[in-house]
């Protein structure tokens, strides 16, 4: 499986960790020689609930039994998609009503800078320094790192950079500016977290000129930081909000929310504004209606913040300069990249998962599923001292 693997399947680098999965369960991966992984990545912050949660499989398998596809999206009423998006609205603020519901994070990005030019008239879109937002041609117009942008201009022209948590940039929010799209806390920056009220000044500036919020909340959103979105940290609401990675539960799945005013923009003049064949897809949003119960009615999201402070305690190396992030969206920051690499690679060899961040080469990714027990966090941090331990004295 391997040789056909590197020789049939587009790769994305060069050197791929290709363990050959045979099953995932709960907290761990197993390969096809039975080996077991502890998972500390949840598929890049995908499976909320771990790997193959009993209420998300369910829900599955009950949907299969009554159909799959049965029309492009927005014309059939199919309840699964209909329920996830009223429940949306009620565990959102009043002006956040009304869901689009598409493929992928990426996929909603796109959806999102379209009505912010359709709401406002205006072209100029706004971005930070160190931005991620997907990869498709406009989500990679306002990423914030001219290294992985370059192979691929022209891109989607009137998209200008800010620098997150700066004051002073704030001013180039004007009345010619469309949008600002800012993920609540920077991902492939390293974690970044808005600092000095940033957020509540971003509000205040947009609502002066009349400028769109975006706010991107494909990793940090349903449950990862806390509360259900990140920006229910920092007293502030988005005009519309963008949703994805964890939505699923492990299914692909994005969405993008604003008002029903603004999202009837979509609908006309011109018609189909935005259009999706499998966008809420009644599979996967049952997939998701189930992650999104599961989650609002537990604890899972209080139990995050407890075991934050768990993985804070036991993250203490001489090589650790730091550990930046909250609740289960945690990146540990070594002295190199080098180093980080490393010590990635040998957990790896011990049988946990651990991963890169995009930009930030010295991070170590540390985003488990929010069901991570505290035994596994410190069955996880024993093999990340060890191998920490073993590089030191290299």
């Amino acid at each position: 499986m391997k040789e056909d693997f590197f020789k049939h399947q587009a790769q994305t680098t060069p050197y791929p960790l290709a363990i050959e999965v045979s099953h995932a369960i709960g907290s761990y991966i197993f390969d096809t020689s039975g080996k077991k992984h502890l998972d500390f990545v949840a598929g890049v912050s995908a499976c909320t609930l771990g790997h193959c949660h009993p209420r998300v499989v369910s829900a599955i398998k009950n949907q299969t039994e009554k159909y799959l596809h049965v029309m492009v999206y927005g014309e059939y009423i199919q309840e699964p998609a209909v329920d996830l998006t009223k429940l949306l609205a009620e565990n959102l603020p009043k002006n956040l009503n009304t869901t689009y519901l598409v493929n992928s994070g990426t996929e909603a990005i796109e959806g999102a800078l379209k009505l912010a030019r359709r709401a406002t008239g205006r072209t100029q879109l706004l971005y930070a320094n160190n931005a991620y937002h997907g990869n498709t041609m406009g989500a990679m117009s306002v990423m914030g790192y001219e290294e992985r942008k370059h192979a691929f201009k022209p891109l989607v022209p009137d998209c200008f950079p800010v620098t997150f948590n700066s004051k002073e940039d704030l001013q180039k929010i004007t009345l010619e500016t469309a949008a600002i799209i800012l993920e609540t806390i920077q991902g492939g920056a390293g974690f970044i977290q808005p600092e000095n009220d940033y957020l509540k000044k971003v509000r205040q500036r947009c609502d002066e000129t009349g400028t769109l919020l975006i706010l991107d909340e494909i990793q940090p959103g349903f449950g990862r930081t806390g509360k259900l979105f990140a920006f229910q940290h920092f007293g502030i609401v988005p005009d519309i909000l963008v949703m994805g990675k964890g939505m699923g539960g492990g299914m692909p799945i994005g969405a993008f929310t604003a008002s029903k005013e603004v999202m009837a923009l979509l609908q006309d003049n011109p018609k189909l504004g935005h259009i999706t064949t499998f966008g809420g897809n009644p599979v996967i949003a049952a997939a998701a209606l189930a992650t999104l119960k599961e989650i609002t009615e537990t604890d899972i999201i209080e139990q995050t913040l407890q075991k934050e402070k768990l993985f804070r305690k036991l993250l203490k190396h001489p090589l650790i300069k730091e550990v930046r992030g909250r609740g289960l969206m945690l990146a540990a920051i070594l002295e190199t990249p080098e180093i980080a690499s490393e010590v990635i690679l040998a957990c790896k060899d011990h049988g946990l998962v651990l991963f890169w961040l995009l930009f930030e080469g010295r991070a170590i990714r540390i985003t488990p599923p929010l069901t991570i027990s505290n035994d596994e966090i410190a069955e996880g941090c024993k093999i990340l001292q060890n191998v920490l331990n073993r590089v030191k004295s290299d």
